[in-house]
């Protein structure tokens, strides 16, 4: 008999045994840590970690629009660069992340551009050490890209983005506004920048997908506006020069009407200042976009000098923060009836019920936020659908009316969404090749289990047949792209130990979740350590969401697989994976956020709520097995 961590495992039991008190005591301290995060109003908010790409964007575009009257927060963001550099001289996402190519680059320039400003103080004045880190940055970037110039950056990027052109030519750009590259606005500084077809966004929307965008499809904004200054102030030339001049006054004015009440395009700082900074490049820091841009980054800008990648994730982290509390069954005994019709209002209320002007999404979505930045998509979709099953389940009566429909129109819109290969992608159905725009496995997986929840539900409104439709046809999209060791790759979560920051750790336990699947339970067996530690991909460093995750998922194949043999392994990796969380949360106490996430173009952040939710998911689902393993050997 082994212990670890309050784990009992039972060698000559291949069922295995948990410790329930132990467990018990740390499920219910992290259960009562994430109900108390809860905002006044009932759901959760969460927080994203400060980001130095979304801080080096967001100075650099209020040092176009008006330096002077920006100055105080100038200083304060180039501040907080400074003091989070790190001792190589590069940037990551986060203050926990790896340095990157991309980053280091958006630093660099912004860096450079702010110190210098005279309203600033100068670089050898206002802003203390950046002369230094400049340097430094400069070294670590021409080691990496073979050289400063704009030849060789343009050549590191593409070979970071491929084909992609969605943040390569915004990066760039960026450069070239902050002087690196020679005076803007002269155009042979804009030689490497390639052109972005923004007069494309005159065309119906309907049509978008028969022509070559060159970026995703959340991507129009900065179509427009860096597609936009380029074409004012690079060279010249080309049979559809003239197209583009007619084309400037109606691509801006979709800029404008795409434009959230609150300035921010997707809540997202990168995206908002590449938007604001070309604008203001150009000559136009007055125009409207520019201005509610600007309002946007004021507003969101933290103390510490910092910006966040995007503003929240409200809708994301409450439905992931329900389904960990309804993981075991227990949801009413967790969270009293007003607390839970607080929660079920909130989620109603943030369905879209009519066309969405940015996207053209359908109604029956949900975007990751309630705020006006945010757009419908399939994975916050298939969440607030799993969330109202849990809730309405947690009644202990037929489903409400009200929710009823709102699930059914949620998943008529993901069966609508689905592609021909039958997977689910982000925004928008088969728009293009690039990422965002294709089917991925763990949006799939998610949705089929949003179909599968209200398909349980006693009272539950019958699926509509394009529902029905959706089951087999992901399942099928999942098996097909099933890895040959078993795995799976996510979309929006990646893993920056591995080596092409995926994680197939993260998509395999959500698709093993949703389907049970034995090769990708096998998998995550394989992948955990010794200690029951889980990282992003064997032998990978573990961290507090990937041991969750995949605790989560081979619970559930513990609990329910027909395989005997896979079930017996499942529950030792289950106390495994338990033990390793007791003690790296000092048992349901403390949860340190890993940069997991992988938002649009390698971008990476996290999210103080993803260790605590997993962690109370991954609980609840071992506490009820070590119920079920006693029942069944004793």
């Amino acid at each position: 008999m082994t212990i670890r961590s309050g784990i009992v495992i039972d060698m000559h039991d291949p069922l295995g045994t948990i410790d329930a008190v132990v467990l018990d005591r740390a499920r219910l301290s992290a259960v009562e840590r994430l109900l108390a995060l809860r905002t006044p109003a009932g759901h959760w908010v969460g927080r994203l970690s400060s980001s130095a790409l979304s801080t080096a964007t967001a100075i650099n575009a209020l040092r176009l629009v008006d330096a002077a009257a920006h100055a105080a927060r100038l200083r304060r963001g180039a501040g907080w660069l400074v003091a989070t550099q790190l001792a190589d001289g590069s940037w990551g996402d986060t203050t926990a992340s790896r340095g990157n190519v991309s980053t280091t680059l958006l630093c660099w320039a912004a860096l450079a551009a702010v110190a210098d400003e005279p309203a600033c103080g100068g670089i050898a004045g206002g802003i203390p050490g950046a002369a230094a880190a400049v340097s430094r940055a400069a070294a670590w970037i021409g080691g990496k890209a073979g050289g400063l110039d704009a030849g060789s950056i343009a050549r590191a990027l593409a070979g970071i983005y491929g084909r992609d052109r969605t943040f390569a030519v915004p990066i760039l750009t960026h450069a070239v506004l902050c002087g690196r590259f020679g005076d803007p606005r002269r155009p042979e500084a804009w030689r490497e920048v390639p052109q972005l077809p923004f007069e494309l966004a005159a065309l119906p929307q309907s049509w978008f997908r028969l022509v070559d965008m060159q970026v995703v499809s959340y991507a129009l904004p900065a179509l427009i506006a860096i597609g936009q200054v380029r074409h004012a102030l690079g060279p010249r030339g080309g049979i559809v020069q003239p197209l583009r001049g007619v084309a400037r006054g109606p691509t801006l004015r979709t800029l404008a009407a795409i434009q959230p009440a609150n300035g921010g395009y997707l809540e997202a700082t990168p995206l908002t200042s590449f938007v604001t900074m070309s604008l203001a490049g150009m000559g136009l820091p007055g125009h409207e976009v520019a201005c509610r841009g600007v309002a946007f980054l004021v507003a969101s800008q933290r103390e510490d000098g910092a910006w966040p990648i995007d503003t929240n994730l409200a809708t994301w982290v409450t439905t992931q923060s329900v389904a960990a509390l309804a993981a075991g069954g227990r949801l009413a005994a967790h969270l009293a009836a007003p607390g839970r019709e607080a929660i079920r209002g909130w989620l109603l209320g943030q369905q879209w019920n009519r066309v969405h002007p940015y996207t053209g999404a359908a109604p029956g979505g949900w975007a990751w936020t309630d705020l006006p930045g945010g757009v419908p998509d399939a994975d916050d979709t298939s969440g607030a659908v799993v969330a109202l099953a849990s809730l309405e389940e947690a009644e202990g009566r037929p489903a409400s009316s009200d929710a009823r429909r709102a699930a059914v129109a949620g998943i008529e819109w993901l069966a609508n969404l689905a592609n021909r290969d039958g997977g689910i992608p982000t925004f928008c159905r088969g728009w293009g090749r690039l990422p965002f725009d294709t089917s991925c496995p763990d949006i799939t997986a998610h949705s089929l289990r949003g179909v599968e929840a209200w398909s349980r539900l006693s009272g539950a409104e019958p699926i509509a047949a394009a529902a029905r439709w959706l089951l087999p046809a992901g399942r099928r999209y999942l098996a097909n792209t099933q890895d040959r060791d078993g795995s799976w790759r996510p979309l929006w979560f990646g893993n920056q130990w591995h080596s092409d920051q995926a994680n197939p750790t993260y998509g395999t336990a959500k698709v093993v979740l949703a389907t049970l699947d034995p090769r990708g339970a096998a998998w995550l067996i394989r992948c955990m350590g010794p200690d029951g530690g889980v990282g992003g991909g064997p032998g990978l460093p573990a961290t507090v969401e990937e041991t969750a995750v995949t605790t989560e998922a081979l619970a559930r194949i513990a609990a329910e697989s027909t395989d005997a043999g896979l079930r017996s392994q499942a529950v030792a990796a289950v106390a495994a994976g338990t033990g390793w969380l007791l003690s790296r949360t000092e048992a349901g106490t403390r949860f340190e956020a890993a940069p997991i996430g992988l938002y649009f173009a390698k971008l990476w952040y996290d999210e103080q709520l993803y260790p605590l939710a997993f962690t109370v998911a991954a609980f609840e689902r071992a506490a009820t097995l070590a119920r079920g393993v006693r029942e069944r050997v004793g």
